[in-house]
């Protein structure tokens, strides 16, 4: 707006003048003509000069580095192991024996002068003795291997074994073996000199054992007759073993 005011103020006085010598005004010299100019020229601002607001460069972005933070992992703690305390099997109850319950029957025989018994259901059967063939490496009590048909059956010294402690000499000599009782479903045959008899028995004509120890293979003691009643299935175990009747 400036600059326009001072061209229009330019162009007003110029035009004056040229009015002015219409009229035939005293003729101007060129040094106040110049005058004149200069004037004018003074009473013109300067034009602003536009200078651009200098551009700023952006800071440089400075780059940031997040650091990944990991959360320490904790070392696994190996968790004790908790013992359990495991219980011992249990023993296998056995069976109760038929003959312990109410009247039973009981087979005699002799050895050696002894009188001894076994439960009639536990007999396994009666054979007359034949020849023994004998086997090394076996027990001392160990008489002999019999053959009965296409069984093949151990025999035992029973004297030797039931009373190893009066077994002598003396008395092998007078031994005379006549028979062979079968103990259960087993193999194993008792030798005996003499059948008694079968005799009918009630629970109380036995005194029984009545806690582990030494001699398994005894069952009780028949107190009329004082002769020794046989557990039979623990006889058996023993004898496989080849154990003698005290171990």
């Amino acid at each position: 707006m400036s600059d326009l005011f001072a061209s229009r103020k330019v162009m007003r006085s110029y035009l004056n003048a040229l009015l002015t010598e219409e009229q035939e005004p005293p003729p101007v010299t060129a040094a106040v003509q110049k005058q004149q100019l200069n004037k004018l020229l003074a009473e013109v601002k300067p034009q602003a000069e536009v200078v651009a607001p200098p551009v700023s460069k952006p800071a440089p972005v400075k780059e940031v580095v997040v650091a990944k933070v990991t959360a320490p992992v904790a070392p696994a703690i190996a968790q004790p192991v908790r013992q359990v305390a495991v219980p011992p099997p249990a023993k296998p109850v056995a069976a109760p024996k038929e003959y312990r319950s109410g009247k039973f029957q009981a087979l005699f025989f002799e050895v050696a002068g002894l009188k001894v018994a076994l439960p009639l259901k536990e007999l396994g059967g009666i054979h007359q003795i034949g020849t023994l063939n004998t086997l090394p490496g076996k027990p001392d009590w160990y008489k002999g291997v019999m053959l009965y048909r296409d069984q093949k059956i151990n025999v035992v010294n029973t004297a030797m074994w039931v009373m190893p402690e009066k077994y002598d000499q003396a008395l092998a000599e007078k031994l005379n073996y006549q028979y062979v009782i079968m103990l259960g479903k087993s193999s194993w045959g008792l030798a005996c000199e003499k059948l008694v008899n079968t005799i009918s028995l009630e629970q109380d004509d036995v005194k029984w054992r009545s806690s582990e120890g030494k001699r398994p293979w005894l069952a009780g003691l028949i107190k009329q007759h004082m002769c020794a009643l046989l557990d039979v299935e623990a006889m058996i175990a023993l004898l496989a073993k080849g154990a003698a009747s005290s171990d």
